[in-house]
């Protein structure tokens, strides 16, 4: 093979290299495949690598709002109060009346719970609002018997109205420290209603 042989040899060699570099495609034009995509050290692409992390973060999301949407809907409804000085507390979702008050002056989401004796709170929020002294007693609950105390000459509020010198009892169980019990040491100075969803407390 002559020189010139050899020339014409290399040329086309490097035009076989050149095609093979921009392949053309169906239609003729040249496709340029990129460069390789980016993998980190574990040989994972950025897509792959964040991918689980979003997946995470938006379930998060979703469960967030779904327990903000369960504490809105079971969020007790407002006491509403007539001229005549009636309050009527309406029965929330979860088929119980709720309703704002107050006991030994802190602030308490009471459970009306007409079958109970007395009002009834846990020894947290005793702790909390200084209620302190008292008979020791024992409640018989469905899980056993428990003890505690009953304190006299706690003043308990309902919405505006105020009863002075309630027999309170303290220690039970399951109750958080912002909630109570509102028995009848309370509720036998009102006479009580009930009408379908709403219960009706006035003044005897």
């Amino acid at each position: 093979m002559g020189v010139e042989d050899r020339e014409w040899w290399k040329e086309a060699q490097r035009e076989r290299d050149g095609a093979n570099m921009q392949r053309p495609s169906r239609f003729g034009r040249a496709v340029d495949r990129g460069p390789p995509a980016q993998h980190d050290d574990r040989g994972l692409t950025p897509g792959l690598k964040w991918g689980p992390l979003v997946i995470v973060v938006f379930w998060l999301l979703v469960m967030a709002i779904v327990y903000g949407g369960i504490k809105l809907v079971m969020k007790p409804r407002e006491v509403t109060i007539s001229m005549a000085g009636e309050m009527t507390i309406p029965r929330a979702r979860d088929g119980h009346f709720y309703a704002p008050g107050t006991i030994g002056g802190q602030p308490v989401v009471f459970l009306v719970d007409t079958g109970a004796s007395y009002v009834t709170v846990s020894q947290a929020f005793a702790d909390h609002a200084g209620i302190h002294g008292g008979s020791p007693t024992r409640f018989h609950t469905a899980n056993g018997v428990i003890e505690g105390r009953i304190v006299s000459d706690v003043p308990v509020s309902l919405g505006p109205a105020a009863v002075s010198g309630v027999k309170v009892a303290v220690g039970m169980n399951g109750i958080g420290r912002d909630q109570a019990l509102l028995g009848q040491s309370f509720l036998s100075k009102f006479q009580i209603t009930l009408s379908g969803n709403e219960m009706v407390l006035r003044r005897p």
